[in-house]
């Protein structure tokens, strides 16, 4: 299993100021720009200490939010592949259906490649509802935006012998020439996100890496109608290096450590639901099979997810307890945290990658940098060895 340390390097300082919604429409007077610095330069720093580490490295962009500052992943990205040695890097993600240029994105992608010879992992997402609003784009017709995208960046990434031209239904270009080309053949490894299981599909069908975000055990649905399809495709059974699994972690000496650290990281996922409601599920956004089933879950009503016996527990007021139980959070000494995530991913079917944000919220870069090195140093050469237990494989 690789690890890859992440933070959605956050602002908490102004998260008590909001006025219903920390995203979208939260004044940035609210920020200060020294703060902004600070915190910044320590992010970085934290992010090096995990290339020392072993530990990968997981970069994602938000917009117009206080719970995300890094609003252009292509900066930290473009910087770590230079100032790390041998992490893999990887953006996820990268909100493609938002860009309105791919051409650039394909850009800045295979720059980042050569730079950091060739580790750099592309993940593509389709991006937040809040975020439409900043987009100013049609909800309705945002996937079929994401898959040209995602056409078009592959194609220019592994086109070398002449120019070509794009015309699509969103995008045009007369001249396409990428310069420089990526250092990685034919291109980096692709990885798209998703909780749904129709996504899964398309995902299996284009046969690139699947992952998913706190999920919790509902990620053993998505990763087996990935499976299912490839099977139906009449392809190899795919590795667990194809499935990714994103959780909290906060480790500790002590178990009550840990589970200071613990609370402190949870205060990330209880932020999930400060959103002017318009913002939170413009119509369209999801699809028709995806829309029926948050209307039998309630609709409005807050993220949930369910443990392994299936009792449902809410991401957003659950104890951090219950976080653990639904495999939202891996939380303990390293034994316990070992323990947490081989059971959980045994549970879902296996998984060879874990995204984990080691920091979030409040939790100080003291308490960051102690929890990830001793991850690193009594967690992660257990699990570099993990294989999925035969009756989960099964």
């Amino acid at each position: 299993m690789r690890v890859f340390h992440m933070t959605e390097q956050s602002y908490p300082d102004a998260w008590d100021k909001h006025e219903g919604s920390l995203r979208v429409s939260l004044p940035n007077q609210l920020c200060d720009p020294k703060t902004a610095a600070d915190l910044f330069h320590r992010y970085y720093d934290e992010w090096l200490l995990a290339d020392e580490l072993g530990l990968d490295i997981m970069i994602n962009e938000h917009h117009a939010t206080a719970t995300c500052m890094c609003s252009t992943a292509a900066i930290p990205l473009a910087i770590l592949a230079r100032q790390t040695k041998r992490a893999r890097l990887l953006v996820l993600g990268y909100p493609i259906a938002n860009r309105p240029d791919p051409l650039r994105a394909a850009e800045e992608l295979a720059t980042i490649d050569v730079i950091s010879r060739g580790r750099l992992e592309m993940g593509f997402v389709r991006g937040v509802p809040f975020e439409i609003p900043v987009a100013n784009l049609n909800p309705v017709t945002l996937m079929n935006r994401f898959w040209e995208a995602h056409d078009f960046i592959l194609k220019a990434l592994t086109t070398h012998d002449a120019p070509f031209n794009w015309e699509g239904e969103f995008f045009h270009y007369r001249h396409v020439n990428v310069w420089p080309r990526p250092y990685q053949e034919p291109h980096p490894p692709v990885w798209i996100t998703t909780s749904s299981r129709s996504n899964a599909r398309e995902i299996a069908r284009r046969g690139h890496s699947l992952a998913t975000m706190g999920t919790g055990y509902a990620a053993k649905e998505v990763f087996e109608t990935y499976r299912e399809v490839t099977r139906e495709m009449g392809r190899l059974e795919p590795d667990i290096g194809r499935f990714g699994y994103l959780g909290l972690l906060a480790v500790g000496s002590s178990e009550a450590e840990a589970r200071r650290r613990g609370e402190l990281v949870a205060g990330y996922v209880r932020t999930q639901n400060i959103v002017f409601p318009p913002y939170a599920n413009p119509p369209g956004f999801v699809s028709v099979e995806d829309s029926a089933r948050m209307m039998k879950l309630g609709g409005k009503r807050p993220p949930r997810t369910f443990t392994r016996d299936g009792r449902p527990i809410s991401t957003i007021t659950g104890s951090l307890q219950e976080l653990i139980d639904a495999g939202i959070m891996f939380c303990g000494t390293p034994d316990q945290v070992h323990r947490q995530i081989t059971d959980f991913s045994d549970a879902v079917g296996g998984f060879g990658n874990l995204f984990a944000m080691g920091q979030a919220a409040w939790l100080s870069h003291e308490d960051t940098v102690a929890s990830m090195t001793l991850f690193a140093k009594e967690v992660l050469p257990r699990l570099q060895s993990y294989r999925v237990a035969d009756s989960a494989a099964a």
